[in-house]
């Protein structure tokens, strides 16, 4: 128990909200409304590939939700919401210029638990939007709970010119180091030392780096495994084009192999 209480933990700071990378794939997310909110609400559902349904009367709808619904990429039903629409819904978007309806849709969620945003009304939201970064498989979002929408959009432009070009493609490529790994080392008794390698590949590179890796280089990485080392860079790139270690200019018998600058 003393041992406990000498160790630091981290301080609890509330008012914040829980950041989930919410996983909607073939989920039904119904819209509605039909104007510039709506869209990017709508263009957020697709991009993580759920099922959009769109409420909105065809005078109400804009040329990027029009443009949705004419490509098939959406389902569009043309009239106002009626309650039947949150019939085997899993999630529900609002953007209309009506507080009135828009609270009582909240309302009708609230009692049917069905997450709901209500746009620009933080009080009825059970989570919010926030501005996100998107690169391949990479998503950064910055939120203000609700506070500062174009401060979010602001800091959110200002990480992204931050990053090194290619950090999409890097992580990509970790993600596919990963799925070789686990065919490489597949038993479930294998996993804390998958782990515990994955870690070591993720904190031995820079990110410019990790952007520079080739697909070549991850199969190279996978001979390290069993070692549990992982190589510097310079020999990684020693072994591009097909050269094996002991083709590398030092051995020092460790693992089998080095290699100098």
């Amino acid at each position: 128990m003393a041992d406990i209480k000498q160790q630091k933990f981290p301080d609890v700071q509330g008012g914040a909200s829980l950041i989930l990378a919410w996983q909607v794939k073939n989920k039904t997310v119904l819209v509605v409304g039909g104007g510039e909110v709506a869209a990017g609400r709508i263009l957020h559902a697709l991009n993580a590939d759920a099922k959009v349904v769109v409420v909105c009367p065809s005078a109400g709808v804009g040329a990027e939700v029009r443009h949705r619904i004419d490509g098939g990429e959406v389902t569009h039903v043309d009239r106002v919401f009626e309650p039947a629409d949150l019939d085997a819904t899993d999630m529900v978007l609002v953007a209309v210029d009506d507080p009135a309806a828009s609270t009582q849709i909240w309302k009708l969620c609230r009692e049917r638990r069905i997450p709901a945003n209500i746009a620009d009304v933080p009080a009825e939201c059970d989570f919010f939007f926030g501005s996100v970064h998107r690169d391949g498989p990479l998503q950064i979002m910055v939120s203000t709970n609700g506070r500062g929408p174009r401060l979010a959009a602001s800091l959110r432009r200002w990480i992204g010119s931050q990053l090194p070009p290619g950090v999409g493609n890097a992580v990509e490529r970790i993600g596919e180091l990963r799925v070789r790994l686990r065919r490489l080392a597949p038993d479930a008794a294998d996993g804390p030392q998958r782990m515990r390698w994955m870690t070591r590949v993720s904190d031995a590179y820079s990110w410019d780096d990790l952007c520079g890796l080739a697909d070549d280089d991850m199969d190279n990485l996978l001979k390290f495994y069993p070692s549990g080392k992982v190589p510097e860079l310079h020999v990684l790139k020693a072994m591009r084009g097909g050269k094996v270690p002991e083709d590398l200019d030092v051995f020092d018998g460790s693992f089998g192999f080095s290699v100098v600058a």
